[in-house]
């Protein structure tokens, strides 16, 4: 644990130092979010945060290949790893010509479906899953190429749709990376396994990474992570969860862990591709009602609105803060929720959850009326 700690400090400080120069690159090259009727900030910011992001997430990694455990891990672990920072990078570099000269939504895609290809084509992808019950669902190569490949670009567009306010998604995924890290951690530990895995290692470079870039993205915020940034860290969250799919022989948490449920054991066998899903229920809602409210209107599903769930926030009545943190909130509940379920399956868990569900509720819907009502 104390070797992931450093990479995510590792990580984290790189990001925050880079910003600094991707903020000033980003001036020079003239990459600048302007403003726009449908944007919340008043003043342009400079793009690039998904270059420091990069870096920090390749700092995390070369750290880690220097530690005197992780150092000695098997070579299959920074192979996964390596592939899908590669694959980051591709999709960084996509999002960095987007950000100099606005590519059009289909070469964007384009780009988004060479990069999940690209870690497919390198291994790192669905195999097959383990069902409750004991069973495996295998799928053939070509039925699991494209379930990877969707399950990368679905993830990827979630978090771009959702970069809408300051820290939003970085804050986001940072929760999801620290949720998944808890999960394939103990994962690994309860079934004898090294603790040296894919998916740990990955989520604790893209938490640092996120954690770095926060301070200077949180409202006010002075530089944007871009499609640079949104892009990359789709991928990066994305790929740490297929590392895992397959990789337990058997499960030994959930109905077989003290106080546990086969609704436990459930979640534990599917949570490597419903986490991602569980994580990101908040942009995939918001990106689902994007995509009926514009066909409705005829238009293009790409094509942009202010009618975000952010922007309903904040016409509720959230500053951009609190907006962020409410959201923020919903994320934590429902990642955090489903890794805790299934790894501590219990009565106190249930009631844990619920008290903040509620709490939640009430910061959400009760709060802005009753302030809006003095």
């Amino acid at each position: 644990m104390r070797e992931y700690l450093l990479v995510f400090l590792t990580a984290a400080v790189v990001s925050y130092l880079l910003c600094v120069v991707a903020r000033e690159l980003a001036m020079r090259l003239g990459a600048v979010a302007q403003v726009r009727d449908r944007d919340v900030h008043a003043i342009p910011i400079p793009y690039f945060g998904g270059v420091a992001m990069l870096g920090g997430l390749g700092a995390g990694l070369l750290i880690a290949h220097h530690l005197p455990f992780l150092s000695t891990s098997q070579p299959q672990i920074f192979h996964d790893a390596g592939v899908v920072l590669v694959g980051g990078a591709i999709i960084c570099a996509v999002g960095v010509l987007d950000d100099l000269i606005e590519l059009d939504a289909l070469t964007k895609l384009g780009g988004q479906i060479v990069a999940a290809g690209y870690l497919v084509l390198n291994d790192v992808q669905l195999y097959s899953l383990r069902l409750p019950g004991g069973d495996q669902l295998s799928l053939d190569p070509t039925q699991a190429m494209l379930f990877s490949i969707v399950l990368i670009v679905g993830t990827v567009n979630a978090i771009n749709f959702v970069d809408g306010l300051d820290g939003l998604a970085s804050g986001m995924v940072c929760i999801g990376a620290f949720a998944f890290f808890l999960f394939s951690y103990n994962l690994a530990d309860a079934n004898n396994e090294t603790l040296a895995i894919t998916a740990a290692l990955l989520c604790a470079c893209l938490a640092g990474a996120c954690v770095g870039f926060l301070p200077h993205n949180f409202y006010p915020a002075r530089i944007f992570m871009g499609d640079s940034g949104s892009m990359l860290l789709g991928l990066v969250l994305s790929g740490s969860t297929l590392t895992l799919t397959g990789q337990f022989a058997s499960v030994q948490l959930g109905a077989d862990s003290p106080g546990g449920t086969d609704t436990g054991t459930a979640l534990v066998i599917l949570l490597p591709i419903l986490l991602p899903i569980s994580i990101l229920v908040v942009p995939f809602l918001d990106l689902l009602l994007a995509v009926v409210r514009r066909t409705r209107r005829g238009q293009m599903f790409y094509q942009p609105d202010k009618e975000h769930l952010h922007h309903r926030l904040l016409e509720f009545g959230h500053s951009q803060r609190k907006a962020v943190m409410i959201m923020w909130l919903w994320t934590g509940l429902i990642g955090f929720g489903a890794v805790l379920i299934s790894l501590y399956a219990s009565p106190l868990t249930v009631i844990a959850i619920a008290f903040w569900a509620a709490a939640t509720v009430v910061l959400t819907f009760v709060v802005p009326r009753l302030r809006s009502a003095v």
